[in-house]
């Protein structure tokens, strides 16, 4: 079998220090690791054998024997072991997501014993977040709400605090794909999605809602009742209001995101004329016409 350069899978000089074998170790393992390249077998094939060099040359004892014996190992004793646990990459395990197998040329070398030597340890490795989109009405983002989500056919149910925004991202810790070998689980990420309403819109904590006022109370004053999400509210008219006319209600607003404080809801005023009119309302309408003119 072929030797292996373990420098030149690195890209490290032979004088390189174990601070700077370490920092191209972790810079290729990131760029090749199987979890950003899924599906690739190429890069598979390369975080192994980067992983591989690494267990060589991070390790001091191993290094020193694999300098001394280089290209002639073969006709200079045969394998070597140590009798120690092999592994050493694992001591990333939890952020690379752990070590793999080594190749015929490094247990030739090396040996492997009934101690693990050539096996990679089992590590505690932490499970992948996982990923959801919610859609919530816009009552549900006002007043809070309870949702059940399905989770790897398991149900996962979340408390979604009032004032949640769209595009939002909700996280629930240990949700996500359980760990491996005791490890951790992820978490569940939460994207939130809004469906547009008919009759609200809002920006930041701004609610706003358009209101119709009939013909007579904007000339006369009067009081408008709207609807708010559920909760009925009266407002006050003066006289002559014209319609566009905006209203400003404090703390009827969307809410801060987990917060008791609220903004503005802006009602604007849209005067709406009477679907029919009779003979005598025609009939005052136009002596009032006349009045006006005179």
């Amino acid at each position: 079998m072929d030797y292996k350069d373990y420098y030149q899978v690195l890209g490290v000089p032979k004088t390189a220090g174990a601070e700077e074998i370490k920092k191209k170790y972790r810079k290729l393992a990131v760029q090749f690791h199987p979890d950003k390249n899924q599906g690739n077998k190429s890069a598979e094939d390369k975080f192994k054998e980067i992983s591989e060099a690494y267990e060589v040359l991070g390790d001091p004892e191993k290094r020193k024997k694999y300098d001394q014996l280089g290209q002639n190992w073969k006709q200079r004793g045969g394998s070597y072991s140590t009798g120690r646990q092999a592994g050493r990459n694992d001591e990333f395990g939890d952020f690379f997501g752990g070590g793999t197998g080594f190749s015929d040329f490094f247990e030739a070398f090396f040996g492997s014993q009934s101690t693990g030597f050539g096996r990679p340890k089992q590590r505690a490795m932490r499970g992948r977040d996982l990923e959801s989109v919610l859609e919530l009405s816009l009552s549900e983002a006002y007043h809070g709400t309870e949702r059940i989500v399905l989770v790897n056919d398991n149900q996962v149910k979340m408390t979604i605090k009032a004032g949640v925004r769209d595009g939002q991202l909700l996280r629930m810790k240990g949700k996500g794909q359980s760990g491996r070998n005791g490890g951790a689980s992820g978490d569940l990420l939460i994207h939130v999605k809004l469906i547009p309403h008919p009759e609200y819109s809002f920006e930041e904590k701004e609610l706003m809602k358009t209101v119709p006022v009939d013909f007579y109370t904007a000339v006369l004053g009067g009081k408008v009742h709207t609807e708010v999400f559920g909760k009925t509210i009266q407002v006050p008219v003066k006289a002559n209001t014209q319609t566009g006319a905006m209203l400003r209600l404090k703390n009827l607003g969307m809410p801060e995101y987990g917060s008791i404080e609220r903004g503005n809801l802006l009602l604007h005023l849209k005067i709406v004329l009477p679907p029919e009119i009779s003979d005598s309302e025609t009939e005052l309408i136009r002596k009032a016409s006349e009045l006006r003119n005179h």
